[in-house]
């Protein structure tokens, strides 16, 4: 072990409700420039777990899995695309860094980190105006456009553009996930919209598993013993309830061919998610503000990494949009029914609005994109400092 810490450029970014340490893939150090143990390492180290206290005093991260994040940014290779994203999920008590999905808040600040580092053409960025930035995610292979403001000449941060879970307005930010259902085209990957799942806790329930933004598992409240308008207290101090969550996703992850054992599902700790909804109710949001019935299609609470979401995380409000446009799903039937384009569901924040239009083709329904406004903000940027042998 060295008694030196190394510095390494990193910046400090807030993407829709997360945060995040981002990277250059060229300031990293030479052996974590590469997937694998030396890259793991470091980013834990960055973070600060694993840390048996829960609380990653030691490090970047702010001990929830909105603030446990790292995210690699590289000039993309990939024709028609500016830069190549890569997401790390960083377990806070484990010694593990999940690379199965993509993080749709912090999609957002791709596109304004890209162009602060120079990784986007300077000919594309207008003096005044939206700059498209083309992002290849290379999690899951798919494509993300980040329509970033312009005011002279550099991003523009600031704005009253409002987002429930976010203390402060700043400047709007829309994100387009272009195709995002499962590379195979397998947006249901059993075919149907609603299946039967045996979880030994519960008997069989019926779920909606849906590969759209990140791999979800929608069941209704009412057969977990909820009510749609629980707050993070309810359920994370709920030990038992947060169990029964884990096993639902283990089994449905099973189901969903994401796994092919139960135990599998510990080392695959950010996917699938699990979400569970209701009709509209009036009730009260954390900030303490009251969301009227009649401001929701459907109310939608959403577990990551083994606990209930503050906010919703970006790609689970895409999975959101995606199962409501399609009619029969247990999130289309909680929002009334019918086929839509967009949808507005409460959360333990607040609200939001999310689009997504699909269509029935020969081999089954598919989304040509989903839409949604966040926004992002540069926090800290400079070097950070941290102990890597290797």
């Amino acid at each position: 072990m060295t008694n030196k810490q190394i510095k390494v450029p990193a910046t400090y970014m807030r993407g829709g409700t997360s945060k995040g340490v981002f990277f250059n893939l060229e300031d990293l150090p030479e052996a974590a420039k590469m997937a694998g143990e030396a890259r793991d390492e470091l980013l834990l180290r960055v973070i600060g777990s694993p840390d048996p206290y829960g609380k990653q005093t030691d490090g970047m991260g702010g001990a929830t899995s909105s603030t446990s994040k790292t995210v690699i940014v590289s000039k993309s290779s990939k024709p028609n695309h500016d830069v190549d994203y890569l997401f790390g999920q960083v377990a806070i008590d484990k010694p593990f860094v999940d690379w199965s999905g993509n993080c749709g808040n912090l999609s957002a600040a791709v596109g304004p980190f890209a162009i602060h580092s120079g990784l986007v053409d300077l000919t594309r960025i207008p003096e005044n105006g939206v700059v498209e930035v083309r992002v290849w995610q290379v999690n899951i292979q798919k494509t993300i456009i980040v329509h970033v403001p312009i005011t002279n000449g550099e991003v523009q941060e600031l704005g009253d553009f409002e987002l429930d879970g976010v203390t402060f307005p700043a400047a709007e930010i829309r994100v387009d996930f272009l195709d995002p259902a499962d590379g195979n085209g397998s947006m249901f990957p059993t075919g149907n919209v609603v299946d039967f799942l045996d979880v030994p806790e519960l008997g069989c329930i019926k779920a909606t598993y849906i590969n759209a933004g990140i791999p979800t598992i929608f069941v209704d409240a009412k057969s977990v013993g909820n009510c749609g308008t629980e707050l993070q207290s309810d359920i994370n101090s709920d030990s038992k309830a947060l169990a029964l969550f884990e096993s639902i996703r283990a089994h449905g992850a099973v189901e969903m061919g994401l796994i092919d054992t139960l135990e599998e599902a510990e080392s695959r700790q950010h996917t699938p998610k699990v979400a569970f909804v209701a009709k509209p109710q009036t009730y009260k949001a954390s900030s303490g503000k009251t969301v009227p019935v009649e401001d929701t299609d459907l109310l939608v609470r959403a577990l990551s990494m083994g606990q209930l979401h503050h906010a919703m995380m970006g790609t689970a409000a895409v999975a959101i949009a995606s199962a409501a446009s399609v009619p029969g799903t247990l999130v289309n039937l909680a929002a009334g029914e019918g086929q839509r384009e967009s949808v507005t569901f409460g959360h333990p924040s607040g609200t939001l609005k999310v689009g997504a239009k699909a269509l029935q083709t020969e081999s089954g329904w598919k989304i040509e994109r989903a839409i949604m406004s966040r926004s992002a903000r540069v926090i800290m940027e400079g070097v950070i400092r941290v102990p890597f042998p290797k």
